[in-house]
């Protein structure tokens, strides 16, 4: 059976399109991969490629991608809605066929160190990947951001897994890692009131009491003037998309705030939508690996 990786590099360019389209160039230039999506958003200044491959393709294009990130991107410069450190922010690994976390985990090492060898870019190692407990979480990685971050690798507990205790100068620091798939919903609320959005976000995140597997920010997308409720959500079958979508429903209401409209970002699993269909169509005894045709025709 032939191995496939799925890699979902986030880069800090979300305006230039000329920047962007340098960056597909490199992804669909490398052999051995496939480039299946790119998004970008100028508010959160943010761009997110999805590519599949073999391990070997998906290994190549990863730091070459980097390498253009840095040649091409400025953090110095850079402002956004997202949270960021990095010009190339945050390379995921994620097993996709034949392929074990285990397998993944040990792909992130070597791009790790390839890119400090190479480029002297300094990275750490997250969610499985992870040296530590306090690395696992990506917002904690990546806290103090860009501009703070060169104070706190200077903090005993921060040095980078690969490379000095001082960012690349341009291109700042990356989050390298393996994991299982992550879908990338935002919800927008019909405001422009971004502090409902941060008062929502605080409901649903983990991190302060929320669903344990969802990661949430409020912020205002400028070009619509709508606040939305941006959302990781790392479990998608241990926390649902429609179950978080009620609550933020439940929430705006408390504000007197409609939904009005929410998005995927990037690419997601089948199995995460289907879920929200058999649960708001109540579909009675529903068997997704039998009832579903293309499980059949690609199964």
């Amino acid at each position: 059976m032939a191995k496939l990786v799925e890699c979902i590099p986030n880069f800090s360019e979300g305006r230039n399109q000329a920047v962007i389209d340098g960056l597909a160039d490199v992804a669909k230039s490398v052999p051995g991969c496939t480039l299946m999506d790119v998004q970008s958003d100028a508010t959160h200044n943010r761009c997110v490629f999805t590519l599949v491959g073999s391990p070997e393709g998906i290994e190549e294009v990863a730091f070459q991608l980097c390498k253009k990130a840095a040649e091409t991107i400025d953090m110095t410069k850079h402002e956004g809605a997202h949270p960021r450190m990095g010009a190339t922010d945050v390379i995921p690994f994620v097993p996709t066929v034949g392929m074990t976390v285990a397998e993944c985990v040990e792909i992130s090492k070597r791009v790790a160190q390839r890119i400090w060898e190479e480029l002297k870019i300094p990275s750490f190692l997250y969610e499985d990947s992870a040296t530590s407990l306090d690395r696992v979480n990506l917002a904690s990685v990546r806290k103090g951001q860009f501009e703070g971050m060169p104070e706190k690798l200077l903090q005993p507990e921060w040095a980078p897994d690969y490379g000095e205790r001082k960012i690349h100068p341009t291109a700042g620091i990356t989050a390298i890692g393996a994991r299982m798939p992550l879908v990338a919903f935002n919800v927008n609320l019909g405001t422009s009131d971004v502090q409902v959005a941060k008062n929502i976000a605080k409901v649903i995140r983990g991190s302060s009491g929320g669903f344990k597997y969802c990661k949430a920010i409020g912020l205002l997308l400028e070009d619509r003037n709508v606040a939305q409720v941006s959302m990781n959500m790392v479990n998608y079958e241990g926390t649902p998309l429609y179950r978080v979508f009620e609550v933020i429903r439940a929430e705006a209401e408390r504000w007197g705030v409609p939904i009005i409209g929410s998005e995927l970002v990037g690419l997601t699993p089948a199995k995460a939508l289907v879920d929200c269909a058999e649960y708001y169509l109540k579909i009675e005894n529903f068997d997704y690996h039998k009832q579903v045709m293309e499980n059949h025709l690609i199964g």
